[in-house]
């Protein structure tokens, strides 16, 4: 995913280190939550020179249930030395090693860039709320993303179908500027043979190689059936993309409650401290970074309902 996505929990289902992460004002933080855990890096993809997926594996086998997570939650990467940046996981809950895909935009993520196979980085969390996963059992489900909005989102979609006869029809629209910002392309093409799901693409700026749709992923919409009676929506990407999806969304007559993103900021202490990754009243690392649509509409401007 994207560097530095610091997730904030509540609402939803209860998650596996949610208890860690709570904080109550005043009350004390328990050390070993802020203390990184050392972790080796045991494989690397890239995409291009400035995306990569790392999958982790911490050193200490005792420490590794610390780190059960939902998809949708958070971890804090640290580069010895550099600093920390908060990376969403995108591996499922059931895999050993933890899956972290990162794109290269500061210094610290410059230092993680050069890292590969056998190297070591220290990880701190999970933290924040992931996708409503257990509300969304014997429903249909709908994943809107764009750009490298799809990392925080393919953890959850990987849950679904490893639990295919929990959910109804899965739907996936996923645009990208250009063809080489697609990540992930087996994954999309593995969930796109399973059956009763649509997966659509589409880039703004296709190569010559590019075989799928071509435009914004709002357009996408057309291909799809939605039946708002069952729909819940998950979305991560852009605030245009999304304050967007959710008109034509509401259009369609799906509910507002049923609509849920994922918000991005600079995520610092991960445990609602900081205030850096503040939005209004809500801190994304605590609180989010996966919120009930309704209750951060205002924060995309008058009308965004």
């Amino acid at each position: 995913m994207v560097p530095a996505r610091h997730r904030s929990h509540r609402g939803g289902e209860s998650h596996p280190g949610d208890d860690g992460v709570s904080v109550t004002p005043g009350a004390p933080i328990a050390a070993g939550y802020l203390v990184p855990e050392p972790a080796q890096i045991v494989e690397r993809d890239s995409y291009g020179p400035g995306i990569h997926a790392y999958r982790l594996r911490i050193c200490d086998p005792a420490a590794r249930p610390r780190f059960d997570f939902m998809p949708g939650q958070f971890n804090m990467v640290y580069a010895p030395g550099v600093g920390e940046v908060a990376i969403s996981i995108s591996s499922d809950p059931e895999d050993e090693d933890l899956e972290h895909t990162i794109r290269i935009v500061g210094r610290t993520t410059q230092v993680i860039g050069r890292l590969d196979v056998g190297d070591f980085v220290g990880l701190r969390g999970p933290y924040g709320v992931g996708w409503p996963l257990h509300e969304a059992r014997w429903k249909d489900v709908l994943v809107i993303t764009g750009g490298l909005g799809c990392a925080p989102v393919t953890g959850a979609i990987d849950y679904m179908f490893r639990r295919r006869a929990n959910y109804g029809r899965i739907s996936i629209l996923h645009g990208v500027k250009k063809s080489e910002d697609l990540v992930h392309r087996d994954r999309f093409e593995a969930w796109r043979r399973h059956p009763d799901t649509y997966v659509g693409l589409t880039s703004d700026e296709p190569d010559r190689a590019w075989r799928d749709r071509i435009g914004v992923v709002t357009e996408l919409f057309e291909e799809v059936d939605i039946d708002p009676g069952r729909t819940v929506v998950f979305m991560c990407g852009p605030g245009v993309m999304m304050r967007y999806a959710v008109a034509i969304l509401r259009r369609r007559g799906v509910p507002v409650e049923r609509i849920y993103a994922s918000m991005e900021r600079n995520m610092k202490c991960a445990v609602g401290l900081c205030g850096h990754c503040q939005l209004g009243g809500e801190f994304v690392c605590k609180d989010g970074p996966i919120f009930p649509y309704a209750r951060i509409a205002k924060f995309f401007g008058p009308g965004a309902l």
